[in-house]
């Protein structure tokens, strides 16, 4: 199959990014994260997620997050659902798009979410329904679909029969997530294929981490089978609270690189999009994880 001549990202660093860390990040900060990300011209924004501030204390400012934010023409903006009452609290926020999320591995589901994953699926029929009801698009994440802390590798045909549970209850859109970062480019294939029996190419992406060096690897494997939507995070932010030693998720400049440098159409700003991750981690009092943004940042000093 011939690589797709145009990719779209989904920044998940103001959501998926920041939801670990331990120092509060204000909400003038985050909204200044995603004014600049769509300023570098992405146009698929994870905002925030309407969890307890209980769980996730990091997330607690989402209303205000969302409402401050000066929205741009043809930019998408979607926050993480736990469950019913975490929909309703984000519908008056007007989002455009809503995540809701399942584990292919049992063992995750119960230590993340305290229930099996029919459970978890089950849990989300309502809300589903709620959000489409509301002309909200429903995006579903698959996470732990190559390898699990709990269980070690996840079969395929566990990441088929959630995409099918997914499908079943109305979720029009399907991340296949490598959450802890162990999937190498064959097995993660093997995933995608198996969330492709029951999605079309059109609805499914790539949500890979980098713990073991292998996220540009995987996007390169997935690009191969023609899916051309992946999510990254500025900067290199984020990791899994379940999950030891996983780092974050692919930095959006590094995909960016690659996918220019191979003559795929982003839409994307590097340069912009490289301030946009000097700005996060400056705050962060931390360098910033990329590769790509180190060596352009490290060129415009030299």
């Amino acid at each position: 199959m011939p690589l797709p001549s145009r990719v779209k990202l989904v920044d998940v660093g103001p959501r998926d990014g920041l939801q670990n860390e331990k120092q509060p990040v204000p909400a003038a900060v985050k909204i200044e994260l995603v004014q600049r990300l769509q300023q570098a011209g992405l146009t698929e924004i994870e905002v925030t997620s309407f969890v307890s501030p209980k769980w996730v204390p990091q997330m607690a400012d989402n209303a205000e997050v969302m409402a401050g934010i000066v929205r741009q023409p043809g930019v998408r903006y979607s926050v993480l659902v736990p469950n019913l009452r975490g929909l309703e609290a984000a519908l008056p926020t007007r989002p455009d798009e809503v995540v809701v999320f399942a584990a292919a591995s049992e063992a995750f589901s119960q230590r993340n979410i305290n229930c099996s994953i029919e459970e978890s699926i089950e849990r989300f029929r309502p809300v589903v329904a709620a959000a489409l009801a509301q002309n909200v698009a429903v995006r579903g994440a698959i996470s732990c679909a190559v390898g699990c802390p709990y269980e070690g590798d996840v079969a395929p045909e566990r990441v088929a029969m959630v995409a099918r549970l997914m499908r079943e209850i109305g979720v029009q859109h399907v991340g296949v997530a490598d959450t802890i970062g162990v999937g190498t480019p064959l097995k993660v294939q093997r995933a995608l294929e198996a969330a492709l029996q029951h999605f079309a190419l059109d609805a499914v992406s790539g949500h890979f981490h980098d713990t073991y060096g292998q996220a540009l690897a995987n996007t390169l494997a997935a690009l191969q089978l023609g899916v051309w939507q992946f999510d990254a995070s500025v900067a290199g932010l984020g990791g899994c609270p379940y999950a030891k030693g996983a780092t974050g998720n692919v930095a959006t400049e590094d995909v960016v690189y690659m996918l220019h440098g191979m003559g795929i159409d982003t839409g994307i700003d590097l340069d912009g999009l490289v301030d946009a991750g000097a700005f996060i981690s400056d705050f962060l009092g931390r360098k910033s994880q990329s590769r790509a943004a180190t060596a352009i940042w490290n060129k415009r000093t030299a």
